[in-house]
């Protein structure tokens, strides 16, 4: 299996309405998967409720990933996610991300730290766990 990665997570967890949300979850994260986003730890279960409220508010958008390293099943990346909401306004977050890979080259375990760059302070939460 060909490792993951942050784009191609979100690629699919967002940014491809067609494509299950559980085959997404499934292809990129491992079933023991967790995640501390801002200091807040939720499990794969949190993580999908989250991706479902999301894929609901979010018309479209894309990611742009400034620095990414990779060793082993270490990762880590610096990326913005640029949202544009149902309602048309637009938002930017930028992510820190430092993440385990499990074996198989899925995401086990992130943690991340956000920045709201633009958009509404409600878009603050909508960090990719909840």
């Amino acid at each position: 299996m060909t490792s993951t990665d942050i784009t191609r997570a979100i690629n699919d967890l967002l940014f491809t309405p067609g494509l299950d949300l559980t085959e997404a979850i499934d292809r990129h994260f491992t079933p023991d998967y967790r995640q501390r986003t801002n200091g807040v730890w939720s499990d794969r279960a949190s993580f999908t409720q989250h991706m479902t409220r999301l894929r609901s508010l979010i018309r479209s958008g894309h990611i742009e990933v400034h620095d990414e390293l990779r060793d082993r099943t270490r990762y880590a990346d610096r990326h913005t996610v640029t949202l544009v909401h149902e309602d048309g306004h637009t938002s930017r977050t930028e992510v820190y991300l430092f993440a385990q890979l499990a074996a198989d080259g899925r995401f086990r375990r992130v943690e991340e730290t956000t920045l709201l760059v633009t958009g509404h302070a409600d878009d603050g939460n909508l960090g990719l766990v909840k």
